[in-house]
Parts: structure tokens; sequence; C-alpha cells
């Protein structure tokens, strides 16, 4: 069993890593002080490199405290086990599909509508998309793939983990805490590029920012404790589907 989990574990670490690499296909904004001094030092590829440097860091930490505790607490990673065979019963794949599918294109459409703060304060957002423009890869692979292994599998888990043990039991409660405060971090965490940015941003960019992602979280979380990993990285990945399709509408 302990093969089979390392097997997990080398398998998630690298759909985060092509996830992490996705980021070497669009431009990273950086304070100008900062990129003046690399930029004597670095050519922009390397610069890019070694801004991975700590995620990657992040990746290894919550590839092993999720694969350490996921069993632990109920938790899954239903189509990669079974292709392990680390589960030994069948698994719903229809349900994973299904739910994961909709789930994205349901928060993808709630996310959307709120793309219409824009109309309040249009100076900011132009602002913001001008500087940091996603390409789909980062979009598809960072943001569907990566950023899940990060919150759910390494974040959501130790939470639920941590609320487990100090309340000698696992209840549908703790699972929500491991929710919606590793949504909140996840949002919060959208902060420093918004302020780097932007520079000020006012009220209604930090609701956007924070209400956007923490919907997101909420959604995708749920589906990791009810369905599997797999199925929040499928949400994940659909919610920037139809946020790539309403851009290209609207």
């Amino acid at each position: 069993m302990k093969k089979k989990k390392f097997y997990l574990a080398l398998i998630l670490f690298v759909l985060g890593m092509l996830g992490m690499l996705s980021i070497l296909t669009m431009d990273i904004p950086l304070p100008e002080e900062v990129l003046s001094v690399l930029e004597d030092q670095f050519t922009p590829t390397q610069i890019k490199l070694l801004i991975l440097i700590n995620p990657t860091i992040i990746l290894i930490v919550a590839v092993l405290v999720g694969t350490l505790l996921y069993q632990k607490v109920n938790l899954s990673v239903p189509i990669i086990e079974k292709f392990l065979d680390i589960k030994q019963d069948s698994i719903q794949l229809r349900e994973i599909l299904l739910f994961g599918i909709s789930g994205g294109i349901l928060t993808g459409i709630i996310l959307s509508l709120l793309g219409l703060f824009r109309l309040i304060s249009p100076s900011e957002f132009d602002l913001l998309s001008g500087q940091l423009q996603l390409t789909l890869p980062a979009r598809f692979l960072y943001g569907g793939i990566t950023e899940e292994i990060f919150m759910r599998f390494g974040l959501m888990t130790l939470l639920v983990w941590l609320g487990a043990k100090l309340s000698k039991g696992i209840k549908s409660q703790i699972y929500w805490m491991g929710i919606i405060i590793s949504s909140l971090i996840f949002a919060i965490g959208h902060f420093p590029v918004v302020f780097q940015t932007v520079g000020n941003p006012s009220i209604i960019m930090i609701t956007y920012v924070l209400l956007g992602n923490t919907i997101g979280g909420l959604v995708f979380g749920w589906l990791y404790w009810k369905k599997g990993l797999e199925s929040a990285f499928l949400a994940h990945i659909f919610a920037h589907v139809v946020m790539v399709l309403t851009e290209k509408i609207f």
C-alpha cells in the first residue's frame, strides 16, 4: 500500500507541475524594483523559472500532506485510486464527471455574473485584466489542477484532519469548516496580485475578488468532499471554460 500511495503522490505531483509549467506561457507581473534587479542578472525565462521555486515547494508539501491524511478523514481521489488499485470497490465515474462538469458550469455562470462589477469600476478591472493576462493553459492547468492540489488536497485535507482531531470525530461541520476556511484563504491569496497590479483597489474590486474566489472554493471543496478530487479538478476547469466563453461574448 505504501508503494501505491507513493505512486498516487507522484501522479499528483506531476499533474501539479504541468500546471506550474503552464505559467511559463504568460507574462508574470512583478514590481518594477524587483524586475529591474532581476533583469540585470537573469533572462526573462530564467526569471519565470525562479518564480516557480516557491510554489513548487508548496506543491510538494501539499501533495505529501494530502497523501498522508486524506484517507484518515474519508476524502478521496477515486479515479487515480482505482487506477492504482488503492480503491478496491467500484467508483461512480458518471457521477464524478456529471457533478464536476455541472458544478463548474454553474460556478462559471455565477462568476461571470459577478463580472458585472466591472460596470461600477471599469478602470480598475481594465488595469487588472491588462496586466494579468492569463493564457488558456494557465487557466485550465494551473487554475484547474495545481490550485486544487494546493487548496483542496493539501490545505482542506489538513484542516479537516485537525478539526477531526480537536473534536474527536468527523462530523459534517468539520468538513464545512475545512471548506470555508480553505476557500477564504484561497480568495485572500489573490489579494497580493490585485494590490500589486491596481495599487489601491476599491472596495468594489476587493469584494469581487473575495466573493468570486470564495464561491468557487466552496463549490470545489464540496465536490472534493462528496465526489473526490478529480470532480473538483473538472469543476475548476469548466468554471474557467465558461468564463472564457462569456468574456468572448461580452
